[in-house]
């Protein structure tokens, strides 16, 4: 009990100094994307997968684990349109299964644009990349069921002529109760700030606060996650005028998100089925997603995502597929390699 309560007083440390910051607010945005096929496939973000993989340290620092020794990861996803997308990582037991070290790289390349000056005359073709290289320790709090890890991130962008360079924290923790097989997990993601500006205005980080928990059903093959995005800003929420009901008589009823609606946003369901075995399949909704980019009165299953992963030997391969909505829709690719 004593173990369960600091874990509390852990978490709600790290809800309570965060800021908000939410995508279209900050510089990096490309930091909070999903970092594997299967963290696609449960919706997007997952901070409970425990695992061989060591791609999912770059979302929960205190995730890694001795499985995950000697072991690379490598990602693809052709995002929208000309947009290329992925991330690499690989772990190493430095402490006889009580100490890991993990390296890894995320990078975005957003393709070709046509160039005009100000006054719309053609110039030559740019283009923009952003990638952050990122150094992972996590160890076990001795006599505990506790985790914890971090994650150090140096992150560089260019668009067009400008670029920029910063330096981010992620800091995670775990509780990783066997007899339940249970996980709980908090991460404070983006902690950091920008060195080099694209201008002399700095920008602020994609700070975000994370909470998780999965357990794995007693009686059947499947393991359920439940995680909780974004709450260092509790309203997420926003009016969409395109929702707004008028009457025969020309009075708006303006669209209201409301409580629940809100709460929602901050919800993503996952659920995976035979977790353990050499194939497993994933499914996941994410409920901000799904409400942000559904058309009105047309069923497009947005904020629906699957995936599979099948072992081979030492390989093992993963696939997901993620809906936005009828005109947008992305696959994710990953292959895992165990090296021992």
């Amino acid at each position: 009990m004593k173990h369960r309560l600091i874990f509390l007083i852990l978490i709600l440390g790290m809800v309570c100094p965060a800021f908000s910051q939410i995508g279209g607010q900050n510089t990096y945005q490309f930091l909070n994307l999903p970092i594997s096929p299967k963290i696609s496939a449960l919706g997007g973000k997952n901070i409970t997968t425990y695992s061989s993989d060591p791609s999912n340290a770059l979302s929960n620092p205190a995730l890694i684990n001795f499985e995950m020794h000697n072991q690379m990861s490598a990602n693809y996803m052709n995002y929208f349109s000309d947009v290329n997308y992925g991330t690499a990582s690989y772990a190493y037991d430095v402490g006889r299964r009580t100490q890991m070290i993990q390296a890894g790289v995320t990078y975005i390349d957003y393709g070709s644009f046509d160039g005009y000056d100000e006054s719309g005359n053609s110039m030559a073709e740019f283009g923009g990349q952003e990638a952050a290289l990122s150094v992972g320790y996590a160890r076990r709090i001795e006599r505990t069921d506790f985790y914890v890890g971090a994650n150090l991130k140096l992150i560089s962008s260019k668009l067009e002529q400008y670029s920029s360079f910063a330096g981010a924290l992620d800091i995670g923790v775990s509780y990783i109760y066997p007899e339940w097989d249970l996980i709980v997990s908090g991460v404070i993601r983006n902690i950091g700030t920008q060195f080099k500006p694209f201008n002399d205005i700095k920008e602020s980080m994609p700070l975000e606060v994370v909470l998780g928990v999965s357990q794995k059903l007693k009686k059947a093959p499947i393991r359920w996650h439940l995680t909780l995005e974004n709450l260092q800003q509790w309203n997420i929420a926003f009016r969409n005028t395109a929702r707004d009901e008028e009457d025969l008589s020309g009075n708006i009823t303006p669209d209201d998100p409301g409580f629940i609606n809100n709460t929602l946003r901050h919800t993503i369901l996952g659920a995976e089925l035979f977790p353990d075995g050499g194939f497993s399949i994933q499914i996941g909704y994410n409920f901000r997603r799904g409400e942000e980019l559904r058309i009105q009165d047309q069923r497009a299953f947005s904020g629906l995502t699957g995936g599979v992963s099948i072992r081979f030997n030492k390989l093992k391969f993963s696939y997901s597929y993620a809906q936005f909505n009828r005109a947008a829709s992305s696959s994710f690719f990953g292959l895992n390699i165990d090296l021992q």
